[in-house]
């Protein structure tokens, strides 16, 4: 796809409103009003008559805030809670999701619109044209093993966010123990959860913040924060967990 996608969903109001852009064509956004044209109109009393603007670039896109003082979020709904902010007066803020929701804050229902652009590209190996391998072995900065306890755990705490990306929560030690409890062979213990906690956060992901000794509350969020941030833990691994339906009684 050449250029980005917008597209407002349809409401009991009005159908669905769908914008193509080409490279360097721009498309303004708001509320509306008499002498306040907008290409693109948000029906909502809080979002700023003319709020913003949007730029489609060759690869990616750019957002203009024009609001004083409202800040937008745009989300990645496909990035497990992943998202920038833009401040206000912010102008052609760079967005490198491929698939993303703009997100206003109302009084009421939630007003957004969504934004598709052009697939992002990689380069193949082949393709960098390096010399010839020589001095040091470039060290992973984080190594893990998936087919480790450690890693079932970590996506196990992880799973709430990659479901639902508005979620915070992270699972308490008794529910890993509970989550994890029919893995076939041995079953894991709180101590055992607990350990395997402590090395990720100690061992795997190096998380630097000081914890107190008898609270893991604030061990855990860190070690979530620091996987999604990075990507160590995505959407691809939660069939590593076991099923949440229980087999019925024969």
């Amino acid at each position: 796809m050449s250029g980005v996608l917008v597209y407002l969903p349809s409401d009991s109001r009005r159908d669905p409103v769908r914008w193509e852009l080409g490279p360097g064509e721009s498309l303004r956004f708001g509320r509306g009003a008499s002498g306040v044209p907008v290409d693109l109109r948000l029906d909502n009393p809080t979002v700023p008559r003319l709020a913003g603007e949007l730029l489609a670039v060759e690869d990616h896109w750019r957002l203009s805030n024009f609001s004083d003082d409202r800040t937008y979020v745009v989300e990645n709904p496909e990035g497990a809670g992943e998202y920038l902010r833009v401040p206000p007066r912010r102008a052609s803020c760079p967005v490198p999701f491929e698939f993303s929701r703009v997100v206003f804050t109302t009084q009421g229902p939630t007003a957004s619109f969504q934004v598709y652009a052009p697939q992002h590209l990689y380069l193949e190996s082949a393709d960098l044209d390096l010399p010839e391998p020589g001095g040091s072995t470039t060290v992973s900065a984080f190594s893990l093993d998936q087919d480790a306890t450690y890693f079932l755990v970590l996506v196990a705490l992880c799973e709430p966010r990659l479901r639902d990306e508005s979620s915070t929560a992270v699972p308490t030690s008794r529910q890993i123990v509970e989550r994890l409890s029919t893995m076939p062979g041995r079953p894991l213990t709180l101590r055992a959860v607990n350990f395997h906690i402590d090395y990720l956060a100690e061992q795997k992901l190096r998380v630097k913040k000081p914890f107190e000794e008898e609270r893991l509350d604030g061990k855990r969020t860190a070690v979530v924060d620091v996987a999604l941030r990075f990507g160590l833990v995505g959407e691809e691994h939660l069939p590593l967990l076991p099923s949440r339906h229980r087999p019925a009684d024969a």
